[in-house]
């Protein structure tokens, strides 16, 4: 018996391997193209041309829960943003003033990034978001303006973002 070698097809004659896209699952992910136009019932977002933004619906339009609302629904995180430390504790309000605006500048060209929840844990605060771009905007937000400790945590099984700021 001999064994046969496979050579891939491949337009780079040197190369013999291939780039593969691992499968990700995402059930906040629509599994098929949205009826276009479609208008979120919850928020008001439409879908069109293949994307969730703001605008007015047209009569007719195609009801749609958008992945936000969803989120926000089942109280499920794409990101997370827990703050601490003594600055925290004397600058709470200006602090949560930035995390505000920081939402509202990213939310008014992308209506699926938006907090869940800010909740206080002891000393410190959790903030939860829809998309995890957003908790990394906010926490860099936070360091740039306060500077502080800053750490990332990915979290690829779950798709989930950890930032942690303290100072």
């Amino acid at each position: 018996m001999t064994a046969e070698t496979h050579v891939p097809d491949s337009s780079h004659p040197g190369r013999h391997d291939r780039l593969l896209q691992e499968w990700v699952h995402d059930t906040y992910k629509s599994k098929s193209k949205l009826p276009e136009p479609a208008v979120c019932p919850d928020c008001g977002a439409i879908y069109r041309h293949g994307r969730w933004q703001w605008g007015e619906a047209e009569a007719g339009a195609h009801q749609e829960t958008c992945p936000a609302c969803h989120r926000v629904r089942d109280k499920c995180p794409a990101g997370f943003l827990t703050l601490g430390g003594e600055f925290l504790l004397t600058h709470k309000d200006e602090i949560l003033h930035l995390v505000h605006n920081q939402e509202a500048r990213e939310k008014a060209e992308h209506p699926l990034k938006r907090i869940i929840a800010i909740e206080t844990e002891g000393d410190g605060l959790t903030i939860t978001f829809t998309d995890p771009h957003l908790a990394r905007g906010v926490g860099e937000a936070l360091h740039h303006a306060y500077q502080g400790q800053l750490d990332f945590r990915y979290q690829e099984e779950e798709r989930i973002l950890r930032v942690n700021w303290l100072r």
